[in-house]
């Protein structure tokens, strides 16, 4: 158990070939282009993503799409995961006030595993303490809290990865293919989707 009291181990039991692990927090107000990409060209590229609700049940993004998420977050063992994405959008707040998902995020990255964030989630990011010293990047809306935040459209410091907001999607989320399962399958998963 992590000071942040939740357990994040730095090792599971895998099979060999089994592939890398992500999860996807969700509450109301996410960006859909924000999961939906991400997510998408995740499990094109083999990758397990586990879109879990904070809150438990569905969720409603900002456009008014609802998703069914594959689990409760409160069902989930936070250490069976290799990355932990944070979509943006204005659910964010929520997540802010919520504290878990800074804690998980901070937990994440002492356990020496990847966390990423696009748009606004960047902010959690700075209230788990992860983005002092760092190169990061965020929605415009957001650079007046998140002093430094870069004009580029993906930007990974070691084991953190963010993007800008929708309109990166594409970039961030192969970013995350390659990060998790190497070059030449993000460059299938790019080449499929004619990226």
């Amino acid at each position: 158990m992590g000071a942040n009291g939740l357990a994040l181990g730095t090792e599971r039991g895998t099979l060999a070939g089994m592939s890398k692990r992500v999860l996807c927090l969700l509450v109301d107000g996410f960006e859909e282009t924000e999961v939906v990409t991400p997510v998408n060209l995740l499990r094109r590229g083999g990758i397990e993503v586990v879109m879990a609700s904070l809150h438990g049940g569905g969720v409603g993004g900002r456009g008014g799409m609802r998703l069914m998420p594959d689990a409760d977050f409160e069902e989930l063992d936070p250490s069976a995961f290799d990355l932990l994405y944070l979509p943006g959008g204005p659910g964010v707040m929520e997540l802010l006030r919520d504290g878990r998902a800074a804690r998980l995020a901070a937990g994440f990255h002492a356990a020496g595993k990847a966390v990423a964030a696009i748009c606004a989630a960047p902010l959690i990011l700075q209230a788990a303490g992860l983005l002092e010293n760092r190169r990061f990047t965020a929605h415009f809306s957001v650079h007046g809290d998140l002093p430094g935040a870069l004009d580029e459209r993906v930007v990974e410091d070691e084991r953190i990865v963010t993007s800008r907001g929708p309109g990166t999607a594409v970039d961030f989320g192969l970013a995350l293919v390659r990060r998790l399962a190497g070059q030449q399958v993000a460059r299938d998963v790019a080449a499929a989707i004619m990226a």
